[in-house]
C-alpha cells in the first residue's frame, strides 16, 4: 500500500510524518484558498518550508530594523499578542504601558514638563504614522492660526514644518515652529550626544517622531510621536469612541492593532535603562568604526558616511570597470549577507573628480541603472 494515497483521516494520522502524508503531494492553490482543510501541522509544515526560502534577519545589514530581542521579551510579546491596543477599557494595564513610554520618551527628549505632570504623546505602527500625525497637528493648528487673522488659504500645499532625520544638525534662529524627524536618531542622540539641542530644548520645537523599532530596539511595528504641550495637538482632531465600553480618546491613523510592541518597547525602557541604552548605542559606533576602517583599508573603497551621527557605513567603489556595488553585493547574499546596493538620485549620479564613482549623502532608489553612479551600506548592528 502506498501510504501517501491513504483514503482517510484516520489512515494520515497513523503516518507518523507530514511529509508521508497526501497534503505534501497535492498542489496548494497560489491565490484561491483551497476548497478543503489540512492538518494544523501540514499547515505549519509548508509555511515554515517556504519562510526557509527568506534571509536570515540577523544577517540582514539592510535594515534598521530590530532583528533579535530578549528571549523574556518574546514571551510577553507572545503572551499579549491577542491584545486590541485599541481597547483601553478592557486592557487599561496595557494603557498604561503606554502612557509610561510616552513620558519616558518625553523626558528623553527633554519636554517641558514636570514629574507629576503627563506628557503628550501616542504610540503607532511606526515612525511615518507617527510623523503624519504631527503633520496634521501642525497643519490645522496653522489653519486655525489664518482664520483667526481672517486667512481662509486653510489648505496649503505645503505644509510649514522642518522635518528632518537627525544627521548632527542644530536647529537655531526663525520662527517657524519645528517638527523634528528623528526617526533613526532619536534614540541615538541623547546616549551618544546628549550636548546637541536638537530637541524640546529648543523653544520652536513643537513635537518630534522617533521608531520604536529602529534604534529603540523593538522589532517592527512600532513608533512614536510627542508633542511639547497640549496646546501643540488640536483637540479636535482626538476622536472620542466609547462604544468599546467607556470614553476612549484616541488619535492614530489606524485603530485595531496589537498590544505586544507597545509591551516590548516598556521591557526594553524599564529592562535597559539609560544606562543600557548608551551601551548598546556606543557598541554601534565601534561596530561601525570596525567596519569603516576595514571597508577603507582594503584601499577599493571611498567612505561616504560621515564618524557622527547614526552608526552605519556607506561606501562607493574607487574603481567600477571590473565589477561594481551590486555585483559586491549579490556575492554576499551567497554568504546569506544581505547588503544592499543602490543607484544615486538626479544631480548626485557623477563624480567631479576623473573616472571615481560618486555619492551623496545618503542613499537613495532601488533600480539597477546603467551609467549611473552607486554606493553601499550598512548598518552596525549591536552585538547580543
Amino acid at each position: 500500500m502506498v501510504l501517501s494515497h491513504a483514503s482517510s483521516s484516520r489512515d494520515d494520522d497513523a503516518v507518523a510524518s507530514t511529509f508521508a502524508s497526501r497534503y505534501v503531494r497535492e498542489r496548494l492553490p497560489r491565490y484561491r484558498m483551497p476548497e478543503r482543510s489540512i492538518p494544523r501541522e501540514a499547515a505549519y509544515q509548508i509555511i515554515n518550508d517556504e519562510l526557509m526560502l527568506d534571509g536570515n534577519p540577523r544577517l540582514n545589514l539592510a535594515s534598521f530594523v530590530t532583528t533579535w530581542m530578549e528571549p523574556e521579551c518574546d514571551k510577553l510579546i507572545m503572551d499579549s499578542i491577542n491584545k486590541n491596543y485599541v481597547d483601553m477599557d478592557e486592557y487599561p494595564v496595557t494603557t498604561e504601558l503606554q502612557n509610561r513610554c510616552v513620558n519616558m520618551i518625553a523626558h528623553l527628549f527633554n519636554a517641558p514638563i514636570k514629574e507629576d505632570e503627563t506628557a503628550v504623546g501616542v504610540g503607532t505602527v511606526g515612525s511615518s504614522e507617527a510623523i503624519m500625525l504631527a503633520g496634521l497637528a501642525s497643519k490645522r493648528k496653522w489653519q486655525t492660526r489664518g482664520r483667526n487673522r481672517g486667512n481662509h488659504m486653510t489648505n496649503p500645499t505645503l505644509s510649514l514644518v522642518l522635518m528632518f532625520r537627525f544627521a548632527g544638525r542644530n536647529l537655531q534662529g526663525g520662527n517657524v515652529p519645528i517638527h523634528v524627524d528623528a526617526a533613526s536618531g532619536g534614540f541615538i542622540a541623547p546616549f551618544l550626544y546628549p550636548e546637541l539641542e536638537w530637541d524640546f530644548r529648543l523653544p520652536l520645537v513643537k513635537s518630534i517622531n522617533v521608531s520604536g523599532h529602529k534604534y529603540g530596539l523593538v522589532y517592527a511595528g512600532v513608533g512614536w510621536v510627542i508633542w511639547r504641550s497640549k496646546e501643540d495637538l488640536p483637540e479636535e482632531l482626538i476622536f472620542h469612541i466609547n462604544y468599546l465600553g467607556t470614553d476612549q480618546p484616541t488619535f492614530t491613523l489606524n485603530f485595531s492593532k496589537g498590544s505586544s510592541q507597545i509591551i516590548a518597547q516598556y521591557y526594553q525602557l524599564i529592562r535597559l535603562g539609560f544606562e543600557g541604552y548608551k551601551n548598546i548605542m556606543e557598541n554601534c559606533q565601534e561596530n561601525a568604526a570596525i567596519l569603516r576602517e576595514g571597508n577603507a583599508a582594503t584601499g577599493r573603497f571611498d567612505i561616504l558616511s560621515k564618524d557622527t551621527g547614526v552608526p552605519l557605513v556607506a561606501f562607493s567603489l574607487k574603481d567600477s570597470s571590473r565589477f561594481s556595488v551590486f555585483d559586491i553585493s549579490e556575492n554576499l547574499r551567497r554568504f546569506s549577507w544581505i547588503v544592499p546596493a543602490y543607484t544615486m538620485p538626479a544631480d548626485a549620479e557623477h563624480s567631479s573628480s576623473s573616472g571615481r564613482t560618486s555619492a551623496g549623502a545618503s542613499p537613495s532608489g532601488s533600480s539597477r541603472t546603467s551609467g549611473r553612479s552607486c554606493t553601499s551600506w550598512t548598518r552596525a548592528p549591536p552585538t547580543p
